[in-house]
């Protein structure tokens, strides 16, 4: 990165400026993390830093990458993996630090959000129609065919007043199926050069914006997709801030993840139309009708090896969706409706093609060195038919993020939850960084500039952990319930049940109960809301945001969910004392991504149930266990009602990537003291 005397104040002075002007305080973490990004971005070493809830890590990674944007005139990226941070840094954060940092820089900072194009509207699109899309089951009933078109007129009447384009701005939203009547896709879009209404677009005037604004703030999948395609989407940038980075591997392996159907086949030869010979596209057709034989006679779940006949099927699908895209040639000079025609109908046969070639390659190594896994999915003799369709998702991103992303910025990574076990290592062999070449910076450490010892196998990293300012061993308590049982597959057992309304009752309500399945949760909820005095709501009851709300505003009540709620709650105050864990959140063991990642380290000799499933808990867990404490009064118990996190030998794992709650395996210790927090809570 380019260095320079600076004119500007030190971040130091530049951070307690902006506290002292947002109405904060002061934190010590906070200090510690703005230093150590600045000292990333003075020597181009990547950073990851776990910053505990309430640290204020926002404003830490925030004023030292708007300094030196302004400083050399250059754009951060900022990166996140939830809309709810992006919104809080859009709305809230950046509009007043802008404000805040104005007179110590000399200018005002500015700022922009930037997502993919099926984000915004297509006034091509809103102006031509779409074209047929693939068959849904809903476009047959009559009542879904009405509720659709009151959409796509108003999303009609809302393109002559938005001035963003901006799907997340329409409230009430729409759905899905009526946005893809009025929005492209990357593959699908014109090109601003050829696109009648280009100099109109929504979706180029955001990327103009993002180019000449000091920071950017994107999400996880556009960072992916930057990454993966030749093609550049975000602006030019040498530093990027990757927030909730304990997601990043996730996020990347779900865009960099494909699908085949036979509906997406059908789609691209209805797309095809007249533009080439009838015949030509018969063949495809034919092949996706071959596929679907062949489906509906393979079982789902992962394929370890390819079977004969899929591979068959596979294969006459490539070359008819290859025949289809030769017969449309290359682009040419024709009528814009024919040039929409055209691009449409190649970006599904590219999709198409693309899928079958990736699925045919991913049998070709052995288990060791693959680098795809494939499955099948769908029920179609369920109640709720899926049709069948094959799934192809990467082993490892590593080496993407580590090309990619590594290679060409400088990349802080931050999050609450980084240090799994108590090193940063874990997360970082899977983001392709190599095993970290000087003992991590803890919490009691210093950053310094002394540089990282040479590394040929990688690029230089450090990791820092700036602690929390909440004195977890004080005000919470980690109950182990050792004396149950390990949970079973049958449900929850008539213990666990006994021991979750317990801790209700003591707790008078205020529980948050983070189950492992739906099923469980529901099972819960069917049996303890006669057997305990206090609302249970549950997940799926209603949407999640109104549940979580209702939750919030009376402290008796409790809600029980699954994995969103493992991560997307934040209620402080009284309304949350207890968080109920009813087992270790392992993944499924059908789960055909984590098992086949599970097996290719086993294959290199590695261990793959540390190296996979236990971190995957281990994220999870301490994800869960940082729903108690939201604010620095927050007090209260979190009940891990699975004994292997006492007993197992990777418990010690486990325990030392959470938070430091004082320890207990005494249910008399956590009810009383669920009892004296009911007893000293508000009425």
């Amino acid at each position: 990165m380019p260095s320079s005397i600076s004119t500007l104040p030190s971040v130091r002075d530049l951070l307690s400026h902006a506290v002292e002007a947002v109405g904060g305080a002061e934190r010590e973490g906070q200090v510690r993390m703005a230093e150590a990004v600045a000292k990333a971005i003075r020597t181009g070493e990547h950073l990851a830093v776990q910053a505990g809830t309430g640290t204020g890590k926002s404003l830490a990674y925030l004023v030292p990458a708007i300094r030196y944007a302004v400083e050399h005139e250059a754009t951060v990226v900022v990166s996140t993996a939830t809309i709810a941070l992006q919104r809080q840094l859009v709305d809230r954060d950046l509009p007043r630090l802008a404000k805040a940092l104005k007179k110590p820089l000399g200018r005002e900072p500015t700022f922009a959000i930037l997502k993919g194009r099926r984000n915004y509207l297509c006034m091509h699109r809103v102006h031509t129609g779409a074209p047929e899309e693939p068959e849904d089951t809903g476009l047959f009933d009559a009542f879904a065919v009405s509720r659709i078109g009151r959409e796509v007129k108003r999303l009609h009447e809302w393109s002559s007043d938005t001035e963003t384009g901006d799907r997340d701005e329409l409230v009430p939203g729409v759905s899905e199926q009526a946005w893809r009547q009025v929005s492209v896709t990357a593959r699908e879009c014109l090109g601003v050069a050829r696109c009648p209404v280009g100099t109109d677009c929504f979706a180029e005037r955001a990327r103009g914006e993002a180019g000449r604004a000091d920071v950017v703030v994107t999400n996880h999948a556009l960072l992916a997709i930057d990454a993966l395609q030749e093609y550049q989407v975000l602006p030019e940038h040498d530093l990027v801030v990757i927030d909730e980075a304990h997601e990043l591997v996730d996020r990347v392996t779900s865009v960099a993840t494909s699908e085949l159907t036979t509906s997406l086949i059908s789609a691209a030869t209805r797309r095809c139309g007249r533009l080439i010979d009838a015949d030509i596209a018969d063949r495809l057709l034919e092949a996706g009708d071959g596929l679907a034989l062949v489906l509906d006679d393979l079982p789902p779940g992962r394929m370890d090896t390819l079977p004969t006949p899929l591979g068959g099927a596979l294969t006459v699908v490539r070359d008819a969706a290859h025949g289809c895209l030769t017969a449309l040639g290359s682009e040419r000079k024709e009528d814009i409706e024919e040039a929409t025609a055209r691009k449409l109908a190649r970006s599904l046969l590219d999709e198409v093609h693309d899928t079958a070639v990736r699925l045919l390659d991913a049998f070709d190594e052995d288990q060791a060195h693959r680098q795809d896994v494939v499955w099948l999915s769908g029920d179609q003799y369920s109640a709720s038919p899926r049709p069948p369709a094959l799934h192809v998702a990467p082993l490892s991103v590593g080496g993407l993020l580590r090309e990619r992303v590594f290679a060409r910025s400088t990349t802080v990574l931050t999050s609450a939850t980084l240090a799994l076990g108590g090193a940063f290592d874990t997360l970082a062999r899977q983001w392709g960084l190599p095993p970290s070449p000087k003992p991590t910076v803890k919490a009691e450490g210093t950053a310094t500039d002394k540089p990282a010892p040479s590394d040929d196998d990688g690029p230089r990293w450090s990791g820092l952990d700036v602690g929390s300012p909440f004195d977890y061993r004080k005000h919470g308590i980690l109950y182990v319930a050792k004396h149950l049982p390990p949970p079973g597959r049958d449900g929850l057992g008539e213990r666990t049940l006994d021991e979750i309304a317990e801790l209700i009752d003591a707790a008078g309500g205020r529980a948050l109960g983070l189950f492992s399945s739906m099923r469980a949760a529901k099972q819960a909820t069917e049996e303890l809301r006669d057997r305990v005095k206090h609302p249970i709501l549950c997940q799926g009851d209603d949407s999640t945001s109104l549940l979580v709300s209702k939750f919030a505003d009376d402290p008796r009540t409790c809600l029980f969910g699954t994995l969103s709620l493992w991560q997307g709650v934040d209620v402080p105050g009284p309304s949350l004392q207890l968080v109920i864990v009813d087992r270790l959140p392992f993944p499924r063991p059908d789960d055909p991504v984590s098992s086949a990642r599970q097996r290719a380290v086993e294959a290199r000799g590695g261990n793959g149930f540390l190296t996979v499933a236990a971190t995957h808990a281990a994220l999870l867990l301490a994800q869960g266990t940082g729903r108690l404490h939201r604010s620095v009064t927050d007090k209260g118990v979190v009940a891990v009602l699975d004994s292997r996190l006492a007993t197992a030998r990777y418990g010690g794992f486990l325990r030392a990537s959470l938070p430091p709650l004082w320890p207990t395996h005494d249910p008399k210790v956590a009810r009383d003291a669920l009892r004296r927090l009911d007893a000293a809570a508000p009425a």
